[in-house]
């Protein structure tokens, strides 16, 4: 289908492109039903290249909602001893094989046949399916990138310049290699292009990318043990501050919230605004909660255990549960369930 014909289009399937030369991810629509790890050709913001389908593009289902107290970080439809998910899942005719993960939490759902959808404004289509030829040069131009980056080396050392080569890529819609790198400062590198036209005999595209943009383009092991979040689960590197471990009780210290790019950890930012919301609907820490004619102190709101914790002026610690918590419109002060109270004190 030609470009002109595509804007015509109403209706498409969407999903998920990945390049896996510099790691980037964005959604393209095409005509028909693609399944993950199907080769295609679309335009990239450096020229046409080849990326892969990673899946159907995510869903508003899938999407955290204010409010949501189900989010969980694992699926709950399997490995659970509970006999009635199991139940439901049997209910439900659920084969464990088609389960790519929860349906209950952000980016987690039953995998599903991709289904067409309206499409409006500039959408991105993908431009053609990766023919054998193409895989074929792709595989060629993959086999030739390491022995660029040591020509790149030898030139950048020979122009004395300040700058780390991080990884290269032959572009495969046209003859041209991109070559990223980190820098402190600004390089003047117009002496170390003509070197290298001169060596390749394309264009020469160098691309100066921050610490976190390396993370994201060559990947690693995190703290946690798994494969760094910038470069296998997001799309786009969102801001991190302190203030959001601060807001989730972590520890401050930087070598335990900083990842191996030595800047705050992506994952600071995902159960953020969760935090945020839950605490809202609390009394802050520092405030005073009147229990049995004794002021109390809240000396922390703990989001996992779903707890207040209260400190008395004897240095006595209570416990009240989130549900027992509640602001009185009258009197417009901090309160206790008068039932949690009753079984405290009744003891």
């Amino acid at each position: 289908m030609a470009k002109k014909e595509r804007n015509k289009v109403e209706e498409a399937y969407v999903y998920v492109v990945k390049n896996p030369s510099y790691n980037d991810i964005c959604l393209a629509a095409w005509d028909s039903v693609l399944y993950p790890g199907t080769p295609v050709v679309y335009e990239t913001r450096f020229g046409l290249d080849l990326g892969f389908i990673v899946g159907p593009a995510p869903s508003e289902e899938n999407t955290y909602t204010p409010g949501c107290a189900g989010v969980r970080g694992a699926c709950i439809h399997f490995g659970s001893n509970d006999k009635e998910d199991e139940a439901e899942n049997e209910a439900q005719d659920i084969n464990e094989k088609d389960i790519h993960q929860c349906e209950y939490c952000m980016g987690c759902q039953v995998t599903k046949e991709p289904k067409k959808v309206t499409v409006t404004g500039d959408v991105l289509f993908l431009d053609h399916l990766a023919t054998p030829a193409e895989m074929a040069k792709y595989n060629e131009n993959s086999a030739k990138e390491d022995d660029a980056i040591i020509v790149c080396r030898e030139k950048i050392q020979k122009h004395n310049l300040n700058m780390k080569l991080i990884t290269t890529h032959f572009l495969l819609g046209e003859p041209k290699v991109i070559f990223f790198f980190t820098a402190d400062e600004r390089v003047d590198f117009r002496d170390l292009v003509k070197d290298l036209v001169s060596v390749f005999r394309m264009r020469i595209e160098l691309r100066q990318i921050g610490v976190r943009d390396e993370s994201r383009l060559i990947g690693g092991l995190s703290v946690c043990g798994r494969d760094y979040c910038c470069h296998c689960i997001t799309d786009k590197l969102e801001p991190v501050s302190i203030k959001m471990a601060k807001e989730q009780n972590l520890s401050l210290n930087s070598m335990k919230i900083s990842g191996p790019c030595g800047r705050l950890l992506c994952c600071l930012a995902y159960e953020y605004d969760y935090y945020v919301e839950e605490k809202a609907a609390m009394p802050a820490e520092g405030s005073k909660i009147k229990i049995n004619h004794e002021l109390f102190k809240v000396s922390e709101v703990n989001i996992l255990s779903r707890r207040v914790s209260l400190q008395g002026a004897d240095g006595r610690v209570l416990y009240v549960p989130f549900d027992d918590v509640y602001y009185n419109d009258e009197s417009q002060h901090w309160c206790v369930s008068q039932e949690w109270e009753d079984e405290i004190f009744s003891s």
